[in-house]
């Protein structure tokens, strides 16, 4: 089992995320297609550089949006991206 406070996600090279004027919002490109991103989901993928482990990340996050309480919803996401094959 792995420690979710230890993992520092990073964006799998198969995938590149940027912004899409056309779409008005953060994509993550990949071959097959694209993935367009709501802001939460962008600000998230942004800090996941593999630089960050999840508290890192949880802990910019509320910094950056003036907020807190959301660990669970980061984490969430995170999983649901590892789940879609999006992070490493």
């Amino acid at each position: 089992m792995t420690d979710d406070n230890a993992l520092r996600p990073k964006l799998k090279s198969l995938f590149r995320l940027q912004w899409e004027p056309v779409q008005d919002a953060h994509v993550l490109l990949y071959p097959e297609g694209m993935v367009k991103l709501n802001q939460s989901a962008a600000q998230i993928l942004l800090r996941c550089d593999g630089t960050r482990d999840v508290p890192a990340l949880v802990a910019d996050l509320e910094q950056a949006f003036n907020t807190s309480g959301l660990d669970a919803d980061v984490r969430a996401f995170i999983a649901g991206a590892q789940s879609r094959g999006w992070l490493e």
